[in-house]
């Protein structure tokens, strides 16, 4: 039997999923984490590849009282679509996020306001095995070479260090 893709469905898959989409997911989400629980699901789509991948069942938590930093994953809704979005967060201005696909660097979301966020990935599994990588230290690596102009930003710190160095050479 094949689902229709265009609207929202919600379906049993098996004895231990529940198929939602669009406003269905979202809904459901926001439910769960209002009561501070955890809240697991497939992702779908390859905005987020290598680290999150289009099948992957992905864990968000709420984020609680503890504001997210520059390199996490968050769960959001789009302010000017109000679609549910899972990506990085790469910079914040004033109170709002800038937010991005680690695979879509020609589009970031742009000022996302704090009460869009819904919650931050904690856990990532594929094929039935936990992935880390992307949600470790290495997050703000991959944070900060997704802003525009950070190659250049890099150049100029390393010409700026080696200029000091040569400066105290010749003193």
């Amino acid at each position: 039997m094949k689902f229709p893709m265009d609207k929202p469905a919600l379906y049993a898959t098996s004895a231990s999923e529940l198929s939602l989409s669009g406003e269905d997911l979202q809904g459901l989400m926001v439910e769960v984490l209002t009561r501070g629980v955890p809240f697991r699901f497939r992702a779908t789509g390859w905005s987020m590849a290598p680290f999150i991948r289009n099948g992957d069942i992905i864990c968000i938590s709420p984020i609680a009282n503890n504001d997210p930093s520059i390199g996490e994953v968050v769960a959001f809704t789009q302010p000017e679509t109000n679609k549910l979005i899972v990506h990085r967060i790469i910079g914040k201005q004033g109170a709002s996020y800038i937010i991005q696909g680690d695979n879509a660097p020609e589009c970031p979301d742009n000022h996302v306001p704090q009460e869009n966020l819904l919650g931050r990935v904690t856990s990532i599994e594929r094929e039935g095995k936990r992935i880390s990588l992307g949600l470790g230290p290495e997050r703000y690596i991959i944070a900060y070479s997704s802003q525009p102009g950070w190659f250049l930003q890099v150049l100029l710190r390393i010409a700026k260090t080696f200029r000091n160095k040569a400066l105290r050479i010749n003193e």
